[in-house]
């Protein structure tokens, strides 16, 4: 009976990674929204008692909404919204899984407003609300942009993965390699030097940090070598998987491409007979 349930958590965990997977490409995501199993699917997901499984599962649904025209049928999906105020309350969420679910829901209740401003000032509106989630010395959330040297081939971006998320205060990230970037989004209270020191000891990738001057251009930002910079690891907290939210037209995203578009919605069809055969027999 045991085996049984870690082969269901098993397979759970499979295909909400998958969908994940083909969320993070641009060019999924209206097919994903308007098949008729995939979103019940990823909400019922966020009700699961593995949170690596509820954390992909927001995090699938993150990448749907960076998707404009995806919001109004993502906000009026049955138990969409309740579903994430749930994730939000619920006692047993990590912080920066609720952090998660807090900034969707924001997200999609500024569905319909054209106004870029209007939809920054929900999202900051958002992360001063869950702010108290992660603690009162965390007042918010920042995005710090990283130039990696050596950051060449998909062996190095794994490599940078493992070292980032083992730093606790890390919310998640989206890599642009053609630039040999990454954009992370970590808490107040996490300094940047921890980012540089966790990559810098790969051995094989050196990090800087990119900042903006005053005339809009950016300068580039060595870490200090010598900088004796603590670094909390994450010991009680799921796996963080890096989030799409980069304005960058970029088209390297954070996680692997799923093949071609044809291969990825032929295997959402798939994904979408495994959520059906799970949650409506």
């Amino acid at each position: 009976k045991a085996g049984g349930t870690m082969s269901a958590e098993v397979d759970a965990l499979t295909v909400v990674n998958q969908l994940r997977d083909l969320a993070a490409d641009p060019l999924n995501r209206r097919a994903i929204v308007e098949d008729q199993g995939c979103l019940p699917g990823l909400i019922l997901f966020f009700d699961h008692p593995n949170p690596q499984v509820v954390y992909s599962a927001l995090l699938a649904v993150r990448y749907l909404a960076e998707c404009r025209a995806n919001r109004e049928k993502l906000k009026s999906e049955l138990g969409m919204m309740l579903s994430l105020q749930n994730v939000m309350q619920k006692s047993t969420s990590p912080g920066e899984t609720k952090l998660l679910a807090s900034e969707i829901y924001e997200i999609l209740q500024s569905a319909g407003k054209e106004e870029a401003e209007q939809a920054e000032a929900a999202a900051a509106s958002c992360r001063r609300k869950a702010h108290f989630f992660l603690g009162s010395n965390n007042k918010r959330a920042k995005t710090v942009v990283l130039h990696i040297d050596g950051l060449d081939d998909s062996t190095r971006r794994s490599l940078c993965e493992e070292a980032l998320l083992k730093i606790r205060g890390v919310i998640s990230f989206t890599f642009q390699m053609a630039v040999k970037r990454c954009v992370v989004r970590i808490r107040s209270d996490l300094k940047a030097e921890a980012l540089g020191t966790a990559i810098n000891s790969t051995k094989v990738m050196k990090a800087q940090q990119v900042v903006k001057t005053e005339d809009g251009g950016e300068l580039m930002v060595p870490f200090q070598e010598d900088a004796s910079v603590l670094v909390e690891e994450n010991t009680d907290i799921p796996d963080y998987l890096p989030e799409d939210e980069s304005p960058s037209q970029e088209q390297d995203k954070a996680v692997t491409r799923v093949g071609s578009v044809t291969d990825g919605l032929g295997w959402l069809s798939t994904a979408a007979n495994f959520l059906t055969r799970s949650f409506y027999w």
